[in-house]
C-alpha cells in the first residue's frame, strides 16, 4: 500500500501505517481523508501530541498513557473525546493519521 503526498509515494504496511514516519502536514491530510476523517483543531492537537511522543520516545503511547498525556494538555479530554476523534481507536488510528509507523504493543495496556 502507498500514499502519495506532494508527488512522493510513501510506503505503508497492509493496514495503512507508514513504514517510515512522515512529519509533513500534508501527510496527515492525505491519510485522514483515506480514513474518512475530517480534520479539526482537536485532531491536530492529538496528532501533534503523538508526533512529539514518537520523537521523544521512539514509539507512540498506549491508550492509557495517551489519555493521561492528553488530559495534561487539555483537561476536558476523556476517552469519549478521543474516540469521537478517532473512532477505530485513538491509540491505533491516531498514529496512523499522524503519519507514524504502526504501534507495537499489547492493545491498551
Amino acid at each position: 500500500m502507498m500514499y502519495t503526498v506532494n508527488g512522493v509515494d510513501l510506503e505503508a504496511d497492509d493496514q495503512g501505517y507508514l513504514i517510515e514516519p512522515s512529519f509533513e502536514e500534508e501527510t496527515v491530510r492525505v491519510i485522514a481523508a483515506a480514513e474518512g476523517i475530517e480534520l479539526t483543531d482537536a485532531h491536530w492537537e492529538v496528532v501533534n501530541y503523538l508526533r512529539d511522543q514518537y520523537r521523544e520516545e521512539g514509539a507512540t503511547p498506549n491508550f492509557r498513557a495517551m489519555l493521561k498525556g492528553m488530559s495534561e494538555i487539555q483537561p476536558a479530554v476523556d476517552s469519549k473525546y478521543l474516540y469521537d476523534l478517532f473512532p477505530v481507536g485513538p491509540a491505533k488510528q491516531g498514529p496512523k493519521v499522524a503519519g507514524l509507523p504502526q504501534p507495537l504493543g499489547k492493545g491498551g495496556y
